[in-house]
């Protein structure tokens, strides 16, 4: 897979500065059940990195002197981590909000029974990727047979009561583009999903949040591929809104990868960009406990024109 770290590193994005630490994004691992093509991650059902469980208690540790209030945690799919229920546990013990960021699909799998009616005992909020709400455009880029596995999961979901109205129980889709391309406005989009799923197939949810693919990785490999990086760079920055500055995530967000080092966001995670904001060449979670980063500098590059072209992009959704 063709790497595009080197297109990206020398930009003229402006400095962001980073305000007080409130959320942990963490990467759990790898591993996942699905292969699919805009995943900047690479995840997949043959990727073995998993974060072991002395990293998962030092999160908790974070959790306690920091005071953090909002635990993300991805993947791959991050319910494959033997160590999430418990993670997810201590977490919500310290009313902690925290955050699944789930493939749907994960929920049928074999052995992961028990994962629907957790997460609502937990009230853990469910982000769940849904590309689009057509079934061709979902199987080619997540694979064939995901679209209905999904649909089924999301009647899952609400039968638990998620998407259906309970404050504790949020259920928010995700958009990714198929293509080249910015995501369309976020809350028109949003009535179009509402109204299709729930005509075709009685599904609730509640927030539809649309998220820029990012040129790095899998999509960025493809983009290369395709001769179409450069013009994706193009649009992105063409689209470039400076008022979305104040408002990207990796001001208040710190990235942790599956063997506790940390990043400023989870797509500099993926470029191997290590946070700037500690003397230290690759900063650790232990390090964070010395240094809480308010006021700190953050890396940039080029991918950060994906944050912040059009309506912005941020794994809450749409910026404006």
């Amino acid at each position: 897979m063709r790497d595009t770290k080197s297109l990206l590193i020398a930009t003229d994005f402006p400095q962001i500065t980073r305000s007080k630490l409130t959320t942990l994004q963490v990467n759990l691992g790898y591993l996942c059940n699905l292969s699919c093509t805009h995943c900047h991650v690479n995840a997949g059902p043959k990727r073995t990195e998993l974060m072991d469980k002395e990293t998962v208690e030092l999160i908790i540790e974070c959790i306690d002197q920091l005071g953090i209030k909002s635990l993300d945690l991805t993947g791959g799919a991050p319910e494959m981590n033997p160590h999430f229920r418990w993670l997810v546990e201590q977490a919500r013990a310290r009313d902690v909000e925290v955050i699944d960021r789930c493939n749907l699909t994960i929920l049928l799998e074999p052995g992961y029974e028990w994962l629907a009616e957790f997460l609502a005992e937990n009230k853990v909020q469910v982000v769940a990727s849904l590309p689009c709400y057509t079934e061709d455009t979902v199987d080619g880029q997540r694979g064939k047979g995901v679209y209905q596995s999904s649909i089924e999961a999301l009647k899952l979901l609400n039968s638990i009561g998620y998407g259906v109205g309970d404050p504790s129980l949020p259920l928010n889709l995700v958009y990714n583009p198929s293509g080249a391309f910015l995501p369309p406005p976020q809350k028109p989009l949003e009535a179009d999903y509402k109204r299709e799923l729930s005509e075709q197939f009685d599904i609730t949810f509640d927030q539809l949040l649309t998220i820029t693919n990012m040129p790095i990785s899998r999509f960025g490999a493809v983009l290369l591929a395709k001769n179409e990086f450069d013009n994706y760079m193009t649009l992105l920055r063409n689209n470039f809104s400076e008022t979305n500055l104040d408002s990207v995530m990796c001001k208040s967000l710190v990235s942790v990868d599956w063997n506790g080092n940390l990043y400023d966001c989870d797509f500099n995670q993926m470029l191997e960009m290590p946070l700037a904001a500690t003397s230290k060449t690759q900063p650790h979670l232990r390090d964070l406990l010395e240094n809480p980063l308010t006021e700190q500098g953050i890396r940039i590059a080029n991918h950060c024109y994906g944050c912040t072209a059009g309506q912005g992009s941020s794994c809450g959704g749409a910026l404006e």
